[in-house]
């Protein structure tokens, strides 16, 4: 079984999120793709984080009993910070019958090395990586030297430029942004009053 392992805060889930695991399901050979709700990037700002549960909770509404994707809430479950090779090691030890492997905008593959044993992640499994826009960044040595030996696969989805932090801001301004998320997503975050 290959199982694509889609890491993400998720905050909130959107079209986007939903339009890159479609097309990298259909235009690869995985079998399946888990959503992972990441409890908190440790390179990242904890501001406007939603609770665990309810970023679990939209992304369960957002894919439905679409049998192609699956959630994992496995990292709020692993000491914190959450490091993305930890999690690897553990799910492999917990479906030893699985073939895992990454999925990443090209954006994170810019700055893997500061990922924890990025060296070792990357040579630990395939990694899927989609564009994202990267403004004309370039990798860093460290960085291409790391991926002469990883097995990436450039996947050539639409380069999708939704992101939560644009979702987040426009909802704060009283937008109405019911199309940019699927309907049950943008129902619960109006009735919990999330990002106003």
């Amino acid at each position: 079984m290959k199982t694509g392992l889609y890491f993400g805060s998720f905050n909130p889930v959107h079209i986007g999120h939903l339009a890159i695991a479609n097309y990298i399901y259909e235009y690869s050979h995985l079998d399946e793709i888990w959503f992972v709700i990441s409890p908190h990037n440790p390179l990242k700002q904890k501001s406007s984080l939603l609770a665990d549960h309810h970023r679990l909770r939209l992304v369960e509404i957002a894919i439905g009993d679409d049998q192609r994707f699956r959630i994992s809430d496995i990292e709020s479950k692993l000491p914190r910070p959450s490091y993305t090779i930890d999690t690897l090691a553990h799910l492999k030890e917990k479906y030893p019958q699985r073939q895992f492997a990454l999925i990443m905008g090209s954006d994170n593959l810019l700055t893997i090395n500061k990922w924890k044993n990025a060296d070792i992640l990357l040579n630990s499994c395939k990694i899927f990586v989609y564009p994202r826009k990267n403004k004309g960044r370039k990798p860093v040595p460290d960085v291409k030297s790391m991926l002469r030996t990883a097995d990436i696969e450039i996947v050539n989805a639409p380069e999708i430029e939704i992101s939560g932090t644009f979702i987040r801001s426009a909802i704060r301004d009283g937008k109405d942004l019911r199309h940019f998320l699927p309907p049950g997503v943008w129902q619960y975050i109006r009735d919990m009053h999330f990002y106003e």
